[in-house]
């Protein structure tokens, strides 16, 4: 009797700190983040690694709900359906609120703000908005960004050229195939700085407010995400962050 209870006493023990490992192991709930990373300094790629202000904001938000924050890249215009479907938790890509979108989803609070600008080539005729809406330009854009959707509006669909991202409509405007191409400002500073020819026009666009798109299935995760934003805002981190990619003049 007294070997059968040392041996039951055993394996208990060893029951309880195999548990204790496994508790030890088991990862963080994750905190899954859709972005379209070509859109520096906000999301880009670095060394096989997303990088920039959403992401940097994405992971102290995760820190500060005690997630593991996953990135997942992928085309702009899936984020949404993305988020509403539960395939991620957030949607961060320089997203503006509209209209439309809070049709779908909710937002957060606002955490940073963008202006929409406009790229030409040096020399061009182009040289405010009003020349560029009443002329007979063609514009390029990024598929389903703000900037694709005013210029839709304003100009009609004939005169706008969609591209899967901003890279892809500055490449056409490098080669003729667009006179201007209406994107955020910083995105449109990194690309007139990495192409010889190109220039940004001083009048913005438009301006705008970033916020995370959130499904509205996920009411908590929402005012969570808020509170993190109010915590990281009045304690600096945030100011930080967009100082470290934009540093103020």
């Amino acid at each position: 009797m007294k070997k059968l209870v040392t041996k039951l006493a055993a394996i208990l023990c060893i029951a309880s700190i195999a548990f204790a490992f496994a508790g030890c192991g088991s990862s963080k709930k994750k905190l899954v983040m859709a972005t379209n990373a070509a859109f520096p300094p906000y999301e880009y790629t670095e060394g096989g690694k997303i990088v920039g202000i959403d992401a940097e904001i994405a992971q102290a938000i995760a820190d500060k709900l005690g997630m593991e924050l996953e990135i997942k890249d992928v085309e702009f215009g899936s984020i949404i359906g993305g988020v509403v479907s539960g395939k991620y938790d957030i949607g961060m890509a320089g997203m503006t609120v509209t209209d439309e979108r809070l049709e779908s989803v909710n937002f957060s609070t606002t955490y940073a703000t963008g202006i929409q600008s406009i790229i030409v080539v040096e020399g061009s005729e182009i040289t405010d908005i009003d020349t560029l809406i009443n002329g007979d330009y063609l514009v390029g854009t990024q598929e389903s960004t703000t900037g694709d959707i005013y210029m839709q509006d304003d100009l009609g669909a004939d005169r706008v050229q969609s591209y899967k991202t901003g890279a892809d409509a500055v490449l056409a405007l490098t080669t003729g195939k667009v006179q201007a191409v209406v994107i955020d400002n910083e995105p449109a500073k990194s690309f007139v700085a990495a192409n010889d020819g190109l220039v940004l026009l001083e009048t913005p666009y438009a301006v705008e407010d970033y916020a995370i798109a959130i499904s509205k299935d996920k009411p908590e995760l929402l005012e969570d995400v808020n509170k993190a934003l109010a915590d990281l805002k009045a304690d600096g981190t945030l100011d930080a962050i967009v100082e470290k990619y934009i540093p103020a003049n």
